[in-house]
Order: C-alpha cells, then structure tokens, then sequence
C-alpha cells in the first residue's frame, strides 16, 4: 500500500490523479444534473432524500478533489477556472434530467454504475488514502441505489403513464450505463490503472458486474432493455452491435447506425447538451460572490 507522494514513481502518480479527477469531476457534476428534478420531487420525503443525495455526491468530489490536492494539485483551480469542456465526468451526467422518473433511474442505474467502480477500487487500490476513504463513500452510495430502486418500483407500479415514464428514462439510461466502463478490453490501448493496482477489475469485469445488477432489476419490474444473460456463456450480452450513434438533443440511440470507439471518445470530448449548464451552476455561486 502507498500512502503519499514520496512513495510513487511518476507514472503511478500520474494515472492515479487522472483516475481520482474523472472520480471528482462525476461526483461534483452530478450534484447540478441532480438539483431541478429533486425540486420537482412528487413528497417532501422524496424531496429531502434527493437533497440528501445532492449533499452526499457533493462530499464525494470533495475527497477526490482534497486527495488530489495533496498530490499537488490547486483544488479552487480544478473548481473554479476550467472551462465547462475540460471537466472529465462521465456523459451521462452531461444530460437533462428532465422528469423525477429520469431522476430515480439516474439513482439506481447511474450510481449503481459509479458504486461498482468505486467498490472495486476500495477492494483493490494500493493507494491507501483513498481506499480508507472510500468506506464512508459506499455507504452513502447504498443509500442512493435503494432510493432509485425504491422509486422506480413504485413507479412502475403505480399506473401504465408512470411506468411509461421509467422505461422512457431506461431506454437512454441503459445503453449510457454500458459505455459508462469505456472501452471494450480488446480495445484498451492503456493499462496503467491495472499495472500499478489503481483498480482491479477490467472495463468489461465492471461492465459485467454492472449488468449483473441492472438486468434482474428491470426484469423484475418488467422493463426492456437490450440485453440478457446467456447461459452458454455465462454472461450478460448485449442485443445490439456496441457502440451505436447516440442523437443527444432527443436523448435516442440509433441502434441501426454502429460506429466506432474513436467516435464515441470524441462524443464524450465534445461534451453534452447540459454540460455548460451544469458546471456554470456549480461555479456561479463563487463568481459572483467576487471570491
């Protein structure tokens, strides 16, 4: 176990702050995807778990940021003077949520997505900060999928309009949450986060793992998605030839139109529809405090 700079070689130091920054950014970014539909929330119970929620990712990014910070980095920087494009969280928090039903479903697919990577890094991690860390991180995450779980039951259950709603959120959800874990193992062209024990699992053990969750959910409450297990193969498979062109301001994926990884990673660089809007909201209260 590693427990500070003096310990690292430059690349260990390097693909650990790259792996800790993605980690922040996704934590902080979802806390503004979150705001407008946790107001929206149908009680005030519901309203104060959403909140909660909010609290919860934004105390996330604050580790990974202060972690960061002591490995040189200037925190009020990463915060505060990036441009809405540099930020490196994951797509799907650069989308409108844009009904309580996309909310809940971002609670029990999306942050189920971020649970099984952050599981597998406090499991696996050599640096030892971040694995201590990471104990109070997955608890509160546990909290997070049973609120989305707990909602889209209810959802589901509640009336046809309400479940038309959930597998409205699903049919975009899914296929994020698959891309989520980046490329394809065949695909991988780095390796530094599994040579110097940042993480332990592969994109496609996470992406199983992922699946391994999601698919028995929505098959219990009677949702589609494109995929099932396989027997014969002992795995999850997916229905559709992965990747596929995603149109961003319809929130729809063109499952007859395959592309290739490279065009994902530039999607993915040129940002989302809501990512100006999402890191301005986070940025706003200090620019105009003059801070």
């Amino acid at each position: 176990m590693i427990e500070d700079e003096s310990e690292m070689t430059d690349g260990y130091k390097e693909a650990l702050k790259g792996t800790l920054l993605v980690s922040a950014d996704t934590e902080l970014m979802s806390a503004p995807a979150y705001y407008e539909q946790s107001m929206n929330a149908p009680t005030l119970d519901a309203r104060a778990s959403c909140v909660s929620v909010i609290q919860d990712e934004l105390g996330h990014g604050h580790i990974a940021y202060r972690l960061l910070e002591d490995l040189g980095e200037d925190r009020e920087e990463l915060l505060y003077e990036r441009e809405p494009y540099e930020f490196r969280n994951t797509y799907g928090f650069d989308q409108p949520l844009e009904t309580f039903a996309e909310l809940v479903c971002s609670h029990g697919m999306f942050d189920r997505a971020g649970m099984v990577l952050l599981s597998d890094i406090e499991e696996h991690t050599s640096y030892a900060p971040w694995k201590r860390a990471l104990r109070k991180v997955g608890k509160e995450e546990q909290f997070h999928l049973r609120h989305g779980e707990t909602w889209m039951r209810r959802l589901t259950n509640k009336s046809e309009k309400t479940k038309g709603k959930v597998q409205d959120a699903v049919d975009w959800m899914f296929p994020m949450g698959v891309e989520w874990f980046g490329l394809p193992d065949s695909q991988k062209r780095n390796t530094d986060q599994l040579d110097y024990r940042i993480k332990g699992k592969t994109n496609d053990e996470l992406r199983q793992e992922w699946m391994s969750h999601v698919v028995p959910l929505a098959n219990e409450l009677d949702l589609e998605v494109p995929a099932h297990y396989d027997d014969d193969s002992d795995e999850y498979v997916l229905e559709y030839d992965a990747p596929v062109a995603f149109d961003a301001a319809n929130k729809e994926w063109r499952f007859e139109e395959p592309i290739g990884w490279d065009d994902v990673l530039d999607r993915w660089r040129d940002r989302g529809p809501a990512n100006e809007k999402h890191v301005n909201l986070i940025q706003s209260g200090t620019l105009e405090a003059g801070v």
